[in-house]
């Protein structure tokens, strides 16, 4: 019960719109620019309350460590499914990842970076999430559209569901940066940058577009928070809103690891049983000195 109790609580941390909670998903590369004829890169993939920092559960990814059966959902719910991790060469080649573990406190991988240029790490999710009352309590579900009528009784007291959409990047460049990966898919909320992830700059303001299913998201909450936060009494955290064109500018104060998250709510574009959609989108991304 404890085990399926947790990993409940990881779906959910990773699955729904992540101001909702105090946990915060993430990927933690250990540099995003290199140079050097042969780099690779290592990354940590983890849930918890401080950013960057491992004290609260692994983040489980398809094909990562050995533990991949999907973690139990309760009695007549499907299991909980565990987010595929893709990754993208300079070309828009698919790009594999080595040496995958998973540990107490967070999932580890590498990247060996064979081309010159920008490389893509993504996880995405979607499906629906519901809630209502059952017996005076409050019951909660996650699945696709297809089992949404096998598990959500017909006539729930108090049914609410929305159609949630997340994804999460990291980008990473060796040598020169390129901007093939940078293209976005259409599908759901994403980050088209004006200013390159990889070409940020302490003291120096970076554009963002904001789209939602590849059209301009206006008036998407953005918070950006660097690494550390462990460390400070305040949490530094800078906000701001895309405008009517999805933009968004970023001005950085210090160098460092930055975790940048944006969400929406809206009605537009929601499926039935869905009453409103939520998109999310995080990255991490690396500040350098000037």
């Amino acid at each position: 019960m404890k085990t399926a109790m947790k990993w409940t609580a990881l779906a959910l941390a990773v699955c729904l719109p992540l101001s909702a909670h105090a946990h915060r998903a993430w990927m933690l590369p250990s540099a995003t620019v290199l140079s050097g004829e042969d780099p690779w890169v290592t990354v940590d993939a983890a849930v918890s309350n401080d950013l960057f920092y491992f004290e609260h559960f692994p983040m489980r990814l398809k094909g990562i460590g050995e533990d991949n059966t999907p973690p139990a959902g309760r009695p007549g719910m499907p299991p909980r499914p565990i987010p595929e991790l893709q990754a993208f060469a300079p070309d828009g080649s698919k790009a594999e990842v080595e040496n995958g573990a998973l540990g107490r406190y967070r999932s580890t991988f590498d990247l060996h970076l064979t081309q010159k240029g920008t490389y893509k790490l993504a996880v995405a999710n979607d499906g629906l999430f519901a809630s209502w009352k059952e017996n005076g309590e409050t019951r909660r579900w996650m699945g696709t559209n297809e089992d949404f009528v096998k598990a959500v009784p017909a006539k729930a007291e108090d049914l609410k569901v929305s159609q949630n959409s997340n994804r999460m990047e990291v980008f990473v460049t060796s040598g020169n940066p390129t901007e093939d990966v940078l293209k976005t898919t259409g599908t759901g909320l994403e980050l088209a940058p004006v200013t390159h992830p990889n070409d940020l700059f302490a003291g120096e303001a970076a554009e963002f577009i904001f789209l939602l299913d590849g059209k301009p998201a206006a008036d998407v909450e953005i918070s950006v928070i660097p690494g550390g936060n462990r460390y400070r009494d305040d949490l530094g955290e800078i906000t701001a809103k895309t405008d009517a064109e999805g933009k968004v500018s970023i001005t950085w104060p210090n160098a460092g690891m930055y975790w940048l998250e944006a969400e929406m709510k809206t009605d537009k574009g929601v499926s039935k049983p869905a009453t409103e959609r939520r998109a999310s989108y995080s990255a991490t991304l690396e500040v350098l000195p000037q």
